[in-house]
């Protein structure tokens, strides 16, 4: 149902400037007149080909929540009573799990082709869009969220904790709420490195080791003195295996086959 609410919002520029990630909430519920708002707007995004590629699952069951906290944190195998990260999986006042579908296209066309890797990235997109309108909708409304791509630590089991079919694969999450936190905005790479004109213009190890430095003084002087760093993180991430379970799990499901 389609919320008859007229809330009112931020503007749209000072909203997006001030995103930061919260993971840090009060108790305050979400009314549903306002997250039907934020589903309206989620879906008034752009879509690929008018495909509509993408379903929200909310997680309100708190068995479930603290199975996908489980998994985000790669604590499944902890004993009750450990103590392990995610806690905002579990307690923010909403959770949201965002998945590229093709299940209902399937269910029109039997025969439709989803295992061309172009409709993955038709449906990640999709997906990302309704998200992103989501969030800047609900943070020019007060609230405040964080993405959550670690619902990918454990991919199946996230599929089977869903009960997905085929044709429906869960890219991110996303918590919700109203922020008991303020942190400081994280440094951006600057504009100058990310748009190109006419031609792709790579970006100089001089350039990118400046940025490096810029993050270093960031978590030197607002994030306790961490020791974290650009070129650190990249190497976190990039410099291992990244989630090789999930290629197979998306031919499972009917995707990127060719």
């Amino acid at each position: 149902m389609t919320s008859t609410m007229t809330p009112t919002s931020k503007p749209t520029l000072q909203t997006v400037l001030n995103h930061r990630s919260i993971r840090k909430f009060t108790d305050q519920p979400i009314g549903d007149d306002l997250l039907n708002t934020l589903y309206t707007a989620g879906m008034a995004g752009s879509t690929s080909g008018y495909l509509q590629s993408a379903s929200i699952i909310r997680i309100t069951d708190k068995t479930m929540r603290h199975q996908i906290r489980r998994i985000c944190a790669e604590a499944q195998d902890a004993k009750e009573g450990e103590k392990y990260g995610h806690a905002y999986v579990e307690h923010s006042p909403e959770f949201f799990v965002f998945c590229m579908d093709s299940n209902r296209h399937q269910t029109l066309l039997p025969d439709a082709q989803i295992d061309w890797t172009e409709v993955v990235l038709v449906g990640a997109v999709d997906a990302t869009i309704i998200a992103q309108n989501m969030l800047i909708s609900a943070e020019s409304l007060g609230l405040g969220g964080v993405y959550i791509g670690s619902v990918r630590n454990d991919i199946a089991k996230i599929s089977e904790l869903l009960k997905l079919p085929q044709g429906v694969v869960p890219l991110f999450g996303m918590c919700l709420g109203y922020p008991d936190q303020d942190p400081a905005m994280r440094p951006r790479l600057p504009n100058s490195l990310i748009v190109s004109e006419n031609h792709y213009k790579p970006a100089t190890v001089e350039q990118l080791e400046a940025f490096n430095d810029t993050v270093k003084d960031y978590y030197q002087t607002l994030r306790n003195g961490s020791d974290m760093d650009w070129i650190s993180q990249i190497k976190n991430y990039l410099a291992k295996p990244s989630r090789p379970e999930v290629l197979p799990y998306l031919n499972k499901q009917g995707f990127a086959k060719r």
